[in-house]
């Protein structure tokens, strides 16, 4: 019983694992003893993560320059995870965000929407899961076991306004979620889980100026989001790394397709 949450010594892919979020989770795991392979494109950004994670826990971490939008390359790391390290016991995928061209503005409709800019961020967010989930899963169904993690997001329950080709494909996340869930259970083994974690509001670089004014008091839009939170403020990241640690642990074995909302009661409050 004693074992039941540990991931001690396991083996976890962090797709985007440099931001934000994915800085947090990676430290996290490092702390719980696991070991940690960071997937990006910037070997600058890598490196430098690396070694601070490798301060904490020395030879902890495994890092690999890919764009996870490139199949060919994703699948060149994975071969090279297969050879190098063996066994991968998790994959959480972090890549995605939003850019400020499929953003509208408050005095903007649906018709002014950039086409070019929120496609590429259905791009990002939707096949930037896809893709690492697919390729680096084969791995999984090799082994006979694997947790995925996913992240989806409170745009993806509700409209929010401005955020079109964000919420859009974090949509798609959650369906695509419960597809693999379905898939990877019913055709190749109940060890393989796939879920979802929905944050709710955490200020990172890509909303920052959405939330938060120059001089730190919070936007119209921020103040909304507060005012609709039931725990009445944003979330600290390092408030996802339970949710983790439970997903990725034996602790959910009988859990999957599930998408888990960690959100301060956001999605629960109606606003009356």
């Amino acid at each position: 019983m004693s074992d039941l949450f540990s991931i001690k010594n396991k083996r976890f892919v962090l797709s985007g694992g440099t931001g934000v979020l994915g800085s947090s989770i990676a430290k996290y795991l490092v702390q719980q003893q696991a070991k940690v392979v960071l997937l990006g494109r910037s070997i600058d950004t890598l490196k430098a993560k690396q070694n601070e994670l490798n301060a904490l826990t020395e030879n902890s971490t495994h890092i690999f320059s890919v764009d996870i939008m490139d199949e060919a390359a994703l699948r060149k790391v994975r071969d090279a995870i297969s050879q190098e390290i063996g066994t991968i016991d998790g994959l959480v995928n972090l890549a995605g965000g939003n850019i400020p061209g499929a953003t509208l503005q408050p005095d903007q409709s649906i018709f002014d929407i950039q086409t070019d800019d929120t496609r590429k961020v259905v791009d990002l967010n939707l096949f930037g899961t896809v893709l690492p989930t697919i390729i680096l899963s084969e791995l999984m169904v090799q082994q006979n076991f694997g947790a995925v993690i996913n992240i989806s997001s409170m745009a993806s329950k509700q409209s929010l306004s401005r955020i079109l080709g964000y919420s859009m494909a974090k949509a798609g996340v959650d369906i695509f979620t419960k597809w693999m869930a379905n898939e990877m259970a019913s055709k190749f083994t109940d060890k393989i889980r796939v879920n979802a974690i929905a944050p709710g509001f955490f200020i990172s670089n890509q909303n920052k100026k959405l939330l938060t004014n120059k001089d730190g008091s919070y936007t119209e839009r921020g103040h909304d989001i507060i005012k609709n939170t039931p725990m009445a403020r944003f979330g600290d990241a390092s408030e996802l790394n339970g949710m983790v640690h439970y997903l990725l642990s034996d602790a959910s074995s009988f859990v999957t397709g599930s998408i888990f909302e960690v959100d301060g009661g956001f999605s629960s409050f109606s606003g009356v």
